[in-house]
């Protein structure tokens, strides 16, 4: 491949598609003095940094998963919860086991994926993973037994349903009781293990996706976009409204004056 023989419109849409260049080629590219080729050949280089970087976070957030892989555990469910601090609507949680070849750049905790390539990851996902299982604990459970059991609850549930019994659980922070299989708690999971991060991609869909629904039938509190946090449009909402089904009374700012 030698560039001088070739337009630099040609140039452009080589370096737009090529994955992969030898030293010598590089070199070659570098000694084009074409404006346009450098410029290209430099947004090639950004590119292949950031897929090196992608891959080696992936490597990074997938050390657990390996471990286990290695030591013959073949179904290894993520488990993450999406919700618990609104004040209306569930609280999601998701059970995810995925294949060994699995392989998703940017997979991670789903606060730091944008909403668009979250739904994309979510698909994906989907599509690949071995089992999913979707499990949610609403406001009414909420307000009886406490958030933080009936995240567990809806934990336990997602774990019992998949369709693939998993020989080991990986939970970001919590034991969860009433599982039979071995499990292994990571503070900050959801950005250490691909299988958590794969959890709390499909929870925090399903979730937004009820609070999209739920903001048709209880227009006003602006579900839609505050997915039922507490912004100063939604306890604007409250005080004038006052709380709907899905609001979780135990919570301070539901019941306002």
């Amino acid at each position: 491949m030698n560039p001088g023989e070739m337009t630099i419109k040609e140039v452009k849409e080589f370096l737009l598609t090529c994955e992969n260049l030898s030293e010598e080629a590089q070199a070659l590219f570098a000694a084009d003095m074409r404006s346009g080729v450098q410029a290209a050949f430099k947004q090639w280089h950004r590119r292949m940094e950031k897929t090196r970087q992608l891959y080696q976070r992936w490597l990074d957030m997938s050390k657990h998963e390996q471990e286990l892989w290695k030591k013959g555990y073949a179904y290894i469910a993520g488990v993450d919860e999406v919700g618990r601090g609104p004040l209306a609507g569930p609280v999601v949680t998701a059970a995810v086991i995925l294949p060994q070849d699995f392989y998703l750049p940017g997979l991670n905790d789903s606060k730091k994926v944008p909403a668009a390539r979250r739904e994309e990851m979510y698909e994906q996902i989907m599509k690949q993973a071995v089992a999913v299982s979707v499990a949610l604990s609403d406001a009414a459970l909420i307000d009886e037994i406490n958030i933080f059991q009936a995240t567990l609850r809806a934990m336990q549930i997602a774990v019992q349903n998949l369709s693939v019994a998993p020989d080991i659980t990986l939970n970001d922070a919590v034991t969860i009781p009433k599982v039979s299989v071995e499990q292994r708690p990571i503070i900050g999971g959801d950005g250490k293990s691909i299988s958590i991060a794969a959890a709390s991609i499909i929870a925090k869909v399903e979730r937004d996706r009820m609070m999209k629904e739920y903001d048709v039938q209880y227009p006003g509190y602006g579900f839609a976009s505050n997915m039922g946090y507490g912004t100063a449009e939604h306890l604007a909402a409250l005080r004038v409204l006052g709380p709907c089904q899905i609001h979780r009374r135990s919570f301070g700012g539901v019941l306002v004056p």
